[in-house]
């Protein structure tokens, strides 16, 4: 490894480092976090949108003073997309050149044609080849193609991609790889097995307090209880899409642009596509379920009494 790069020596030392980059982090994460770095594996982490998967990518980035290289996945990726490509325009060029000039030497003009240099690097490649190890964000995997999980194979068990007109390119220090997925589909065994493996789950009340102090600061800690507590209690219905924490954030921070002081029936009904992001979900919460939740914050004495008329 690059002597620049300087990994956490112990847990602790993750979840301080995390905590200085405003990363909120749970001891099983760190566990996971470090054992990666240590070992030099991938690692996999699987959960519900919001839940600060990718933001953990930033972070670690930030952390250990590498570049963070990100490949957002979905539909229809390929080889052009996530590995390399052929720069057919400077290949063209060369081409007309040597036709121009009249030496046209078919071999040597194919293998200039295919020299490194000709190469565009995506996202894979450029891993492989950064004189200092980068931090690698396979970002949603859930949402490429099957194919594409044993196309990562190669990538994630040698460090290295075969190009066939090139031969193979072998990193000279592992990066560090990150894979997230919301389990919109499984992905499959053989890729998850070369990774170690951990399920970011939404967080407890205190870690979500934390959270939202650090990132919405001009929140009173009343407030910020209050919708901590609120959120947490929506998780727990039946909802199509449960607000992530990125959501909490998002409303935390409307609420305090709105002047808010305390959670009230006006207030939430009025902000809740912040929190919301399908009518199914907003309806249900104007039905009845935004007074009940406030009462039960009312009893627990997380809110003043309702004035007569508001609820």
């Amino acid at each position: 490894m690059s002597t620049t790069f300087l990994p956490p020596a112990s847990v602790d030392e993750v979840v301080e480092r995390l905590a200085a980059q405003q990363y909120v982090c749970d001891r099983r994460l760190a566990t996971a976090l470090y054992l990666a770095l240590k070992m030099h594996r991938p690692l996999f982490l699987e959960g519900e949108p919001g839940v600060g998967k990718t933001e953990l990518a930033k972070a670690l980035s930030a952390l250990l003073g590498a570049r963070l290289l990100r490949l957002q996945c979905y539909e229809g990726l390929d080889i052009a997309q996530t590995a390399y490509e052929w720069n057919v325009a400077r290949q063209m060029v060369e081409i007309r050149l040597a036709e121009a000039a009249h030496e046209v030497d078919h071999d040597r003009l194919v293998k200039d044609l295919y020299a490194r240099d000709m190469l565009i690097e995506r996202p894979l490649l450029a891993a492989l080849t950064q004189a200092e190890p980068p931090v690698l964000l396979i970002d949603e995997l859930d949402r490429a193609d099957e194919p594409f999980d044993a196309f990562l194979l190669e990538v994630l068990a040698e460090n290295q991609i075969t190009i066939p007109e090139l031969g193979t390119v072998r990193a000279s220090a592992p990066p560090v790889v990150l894979i997230t997925s919301n389990r919109t589909r499984e992905i499959h065994d053989a890729l998850k097995r070369r990774c170690l493996y951990h399920w970011v789950d939404f967080p407890d009340v205190e870690r979500e307090m934390q959270i939202v102090r650090l990132k919405a600061p001009g929140a009173s800690a009343q407030l910020a209880r209050q919708v901590v507590e609120f959120v947490q209690r929506m998780r727990t219905l039946d909802l199509f899409k449960a607000p992530g924490v990125a959501e909490t954030i998002d409303w935390t921070n409307a609420l305090v642009a709105l002047n808010a002081i305390s959670l009230d029936p006006a207030n939430v009904h009025d902000t809740l596509g912040v929190l919301l992001k399908y009518q199914d979900d907003i309806v249900r919460m104007q039905g009845g379920d935004t007074v009940k939740i406030l009462d039960e914050l009312r009893a627990r004495a997380l809110l003043a009494p309702a004035s007569p008329g508001t609820a």
